[in-house]
This record gives C-alpha cells, sequence and structure tokens, in this order.
C-alpha cells in the first residue's frame, strides 16, 4: 500500500499554520483579548487547571480584562496564576473579580513582541518543511516499492511542494499582520 497520503499531509501543514495563528492571538497588543489569558494555569484543588475552567474571563474595556472567579477560595489562586504566567499584567482584586488593566506597550516591549511572533512563524515554517520532507520520503518509498512510477513521482513531488509553499506564505502572512498591527498601535 502506498504511504504517500496527500490528505494526511495537508491536515498536519494546516495544524501547524493554526498553531502559530493560536500563538499570536496569545501575544499582547495593547488591546484587552480574552485569548490573551489562554496561557494561564491556576493551582487549585491540588492540581493545575487551565484559568477557564475556574473563571469566566471578559473584557468590559477595551484596556481591561475581568477574571470573574466562581470560587471565592479560588481568588488568591487565580491572582498567582495570572502573575507567574509573566504576561506583564498586575491584577487588582474586587471580591470576587479580579482585573487586570492592560498597560501601554513601550516602544522596546512592542519590538520584542514583533519579533517574537518572527520566531513563532519560523517555528511553523519548521513544522510545515517537517511535513514536506515526511511527504517526500514516502514518495520516494512507494517508488523503491514500484508502487508507483518516475512519472507519478515528479508529479506528486511536485504537488508536495506547492502544497508547502501554500501553507509557508500563509504562516507568512499571519506573521506579518500581527507585527504590522504590533508595530503600528
Amino acid at each position: 500500500m502506498a504511504k504517500y497520503d496527500k490528505s494526511d499531509l495537508e491536515r498536519r501543514m494546516k495544524g501547524a499554520v493554526e498553531a502559530l495563528k493560536s500563538d499570536l492571538s496569545g501575544l499582547r497588543t495593547g488591546r484587552a483579548n480574552i485569548s490573551l489569558l489562554d496561557p494561564v494555569q491556576v493551582e487549585v484543588y491540588g492540581s493545575l487547571m487551565p484559568l477557564q475552567q475556574v473563571a469566566t474571563v471578559n473584557a468590559p474595556e477595551p484596556r481591561m480584562l475581568a477574571v470573574q472567579v466562581w470560587d471565592k477560595a479560588n481568588v488568591s489562586a487565580v491572582e498567582k496564576g495570572i502573575t507567574k504566567a509573566g504576561l506583564g499584567l498586575n491584577p487588582q482584586t474586587d471580591g470576587q473579580t479580579v482585573r487586570l488593566p492592560i498597560p501601554d506597550l513601550t516602544e522596546e516591549r512592542r519590538k520584542e513582541l514583533a519579533k517574537l511572533a518572527g520566531q513563532y512563524a519560523e517555528k511553523a515554517r519548521i513544522a510545515i518543511r517537517n511535513v514536506r520532507r515526511d511527504g517526500m520520503e514516502n514518495i520516494k518509498d512507494d517508488e523503491k516499492k514500484k508502487e508507483i512510477g518516475e512519472d507519478d513521482k515528479k508529479r506528486l513531488e511536485t504537488e508536495v511542494q506547492e502544497m508547502t509553499d501554500k501553507y509557508v506564505a500563509e504562516a507568512d502572512k499571519a506573521a506579518e499582520e500581527k507585527e504590522k498591527e504590533i508595530l503600528t498601535q
């Protein structure tokens, strides 16, 4: 049976782009965005849990996030988790609500975030190229086993390269848009 599976390669390349977009959405641009708190883990009931499992997060104002903690006993754990996440936010507690004012970004911080967006994009490009390499190896294996001819091999290699180019361009575009958003606030 042929090892080459176009839909599997496409799914994996698309996954790399989706992961990049998810990483980029967590980068702070100066506006309140609830996805900013996605990486926050809170230590409650003896284990680490994502913030979304112990509280509701919303953005009541453009420069403010509000975290409504469901159990009063977890308020300080939520505060600690937010501080530990290293997002540069200073939690202010008001009963069971933790308010997070979003500070202005300094020019230096903007450049760091833009650089980080570039690093995320490079990680995605590497992941996509690794998928391409797997695809090319599968095509070669199929040819060695005489499951496909040389013409099919060349056609499939071109197909894999075109798919790779498409997803690398998508990753580059996502990173470029995020960098522009960060630097022009």
